[in-house]
This record gives C-alpha cells, structure tokens and sequence, in this order.
C-alpha cells in the first residue's frame, strides 16, 4: 500500500445552523441554500422554521413556516400565543444545541427580535434578505448593527445605505434575477402556455395575484374577483388567471370565492411562468411585485389589512411614499397602488381599463419598468446564484 493512500483523508466539513424561514419566498430561498450546502459536500444539521420542502433538504422543523406566515397589528395579536412560543422554542433549542450560526431570512418584526435574544446569548447571526429600512423605520438599522454580524442585501444601493451605518453588508445580488429565463419574455413559448389553458394569442390576459398569505386571501381575493368582473365588462377577449401561490391549496383557494359570473382560470405553477402569461397583472404588495415588474408586465398594486391594524400603524409608524416593490426601488410611482378603502373593485378596474386600453400608457409602464429591471442588473456576472453566494458566505464566517 503506497504512502499516499494510507494518508488520511480530509473530513467534509459539518457545521450546525439554525435557520428561521417564516415566509414561502424566504423557504424558497432557505430550500436552495441547503442545496447549495449539499452540492458541497458539507454535512448540515439544520434545524428551525421552515417548509416540508426544505424537511426534502434533510432540514429539522421544529416549526413551520405556516405558524408565523402572518402579517399586521391586529392579526399578530391574533396569533400572539402560538407565535410566543415558537419564539422561545427557538431559544431554547439554540441553547441546547449551540448552533455555529443562525441564519434569519427576512420576517424583521420577528427576526429582530430573535437576533437580539441569540446574540446576548454569545451566537453569530447573519440575516439575509434585509429589512427595507431606506424606505421605512429607518431607526432599526440601529438594531441591526447591535445585534446582527453580516447582512445579506438584494439591492446595489443597499451596501452604501448600510455602510453609513457600520453595518457589514454584502450584497448577494437579488435571488428572483437568478430564475429569469430567457423564454420568459419569447412570445412563442408565451403562446405554447397559454394554449395549454385555452387562451388565444388575440386575448388579452388579466392576472390576479392576491397573495401567498391566507390572511392575504380573506382580504384580498373577493376584491380581485369583483374588479376582473368590471374589466371584462369593458374589455373585450379578456381572459381572467388566477394564480395561486405555491403553498397555498386549490380547494382552499376555491372555499375563499364569493360567485363570480366570468370564466376563471386557475393556475398553479412556477410564479415566473404563470405571470409571463399575463398582460396586465392586479397584485397584492410584497415579493410578487417585483416578479411581476423583472417580467415587464404592466400592474396595478394593492393591499388590505384589518382596520385596527391600520389605525395603529399610523401612530407606531410613519408610512412609507410608496408600498410597491417597483415603486420603492425605482423611487417614483411606475405602477399605480390603492392601499385600504382605496382599493375598491371600481377604483381598481378603472386604472386596468385605463391602461389596457391606451397602448402609449402600456407601453410606457413597460418602458419603465425595464428600467427598473436593468438597475437590479447592474451588477457583477457572477458564475453562482445569489442563494449560492449566502451559502458559501455563511461557511466562511464559521470557519
């Protein structure tokens, strides 16, 4: 036997994280980081909240994501007993099990939180996907800096932002860039989906995405439906897609609808490829904004929340300009947004006709939100995935 095959050889590297994923994208994200790791070849014991699809990872739950998946005064106080103790679960098997790092993904009100009972306890944190404090409650990035040892951001703008702070942030690069195919924006494989649902290349399409949230849902979906029936009163070969988010049910989805008197067709698969299908897409606020603007298309922005919820917002917070993704990045109104009462079904089918019937104004949204699109590029080429990055980042903290 030679010398160099009785050498030793070089154990895989294992570390021990504890990861809090509260929401479907940041599950999604949480999902391909474990990948990442995997690919790797280094051994991971995972454990926190999550998704089954991140339990497919070999990842613990000892939440689920579900649990916290609320958002608002009023519903958190809703959820308040069962959100407590998952918070103090957290704890408690962080000190049982000493992770080498924990790994927050967006979910601030609660991951702050979090980070700061974890860091007085002598742990490293990193928090990926940063709370959007250039546009609003700015003074947590004064919390973040306490309690938090590197910051993972999606946008340029944000490392200057947080550099002023001393905050350490290493921009990743948005992870949605990294699922923007090509085809997305071919008008024969546009056509090829659309087919499939019986839609003609002569109709125009009316997206409806109310949200990922059931909460979203209960608010949300019966407005949607109400305004697609007052567009297509007014708009002709207009075909209604509902498009369902990922962890969301069908059945409950359909258990949700008041009647409606148009044809509906619902879709579940992949966002980018169900909303490539759309021409014009009526959108609840969050993470589906900006899928909505990477592919181009034209919406109108929407969010309702509870009125208790509301009124003591507007004494705890000063509200944002804008609440749209698209609008926040772009620092100016691209789409147009209708937030509380203002978002009724006439109000919001007025601005859809508006636009699907003025070409100049279409293509002028479109135009714009390219813009948008191409200051999110602006950016290294990078041979890995934003997810990928955080990955690799993560293993040189702990090394």
């Amino acid at each position: 036997m030679s010398q160099e095959s009785t050498q030793q050889q070089p154990k895989s590297k294992k570390i021990k994280v504890l990861i809090v994923a509260a929401e479907p994208s940041s599950t999604h994200y949480a999902e391909k980081i474990l990948e990442a790791w995997k690919k790797k070849e280094v051994t991971v014991e995972a454990f926190g909240i999550g998704s089954q699809q991140m339990e497919a990872q070999g990842f613990e739950c000892i939440g689920r994501s579900e649990e916290l998946a609320v958002m608002g005064i009023q519903e958190v106080l809703g959820s308040f007993k069962k959100i407590y103790q998952v918070f103090y679960r957290l704890i408690n098997e962080a000190n049982k099990r000493k992770p080498d790092i924990v790994l927050l993904l967006d979910y601030p009100d609660f991951n702050l939180r979090l980070a700061k009972k974890l860091k007085q306890k002598g742990f490293k944190i990193a928090y990926y996907i940063s709370p959007s404090v250039w546009a609003w409650r700015t003074s947590r990035v004064n919390i973040i800096k306490k309690y938090i040892d590197k910051l993972f951001v999606l946008f340029p703008f944000e490392v200057a932002f947080y550099k002023k702070y001393g905050v350490d942030a290493e921009f990743v690069g948005h992870p949605l860039l990294d699922d923007l195919r090509s085809e997305l924006f071919d008008k024969k494989y546009i056509n090829d989906l659309r087919t499939r649902y019986g839609v003609l290349p002569s109709d125009k399409v009316l997206g409806l995405m109310p949200g990922s949230r059931k909460f979203e849902i209960e608010h949300h979906l019966n407005i949607q439906l109400q305004t697609a029936q007052l567009v297509k009163e007014n708009v002709a070969n207009l075909k209604v897609m509902l498009f369902i988010a990922p962890n969301l049910d069908i059945e409950y989805i359909k258990n949700q609808m008041q009647k409606i008197k148009i044809p509906l067709i619902f879709v579940k698969k992949d966002p980018f490829e169900m909303v490539s299908m759309a021409d014009f897409v009526l959108c609840a606020s969050g993470t589906a904004t900006l899928t909505v603007g990477l592919l181009e298309k034209p919406m109108v922005i929407m969010y309702v929340m509870k009125k208790l919820t509301v009124f003591l917002g507007r004494f705890i917070i000063k509200m944002p300009r804008f609440f749209g993704l698209v609008n926040i990045i772009s620092n100016k109104q691209i789409s147009k947004e209708f937030f509380q009462d203002a978002a009724t079904p006439e109000a919001l089918s007025q601005e859809i006709v508006r636009i699907l019937k003025d070409s100049s104004l279409y293509a002028e949204e479109v135009q714009e939100l390219h813009k948008m699109k191409a200051s999110l590029s602006a950016q290294e080429v990078y041979s890995s995935t934003a997810n990928e990055r955080v990955a690799e980042s993560i293993l040189g903290l702990i090394s």
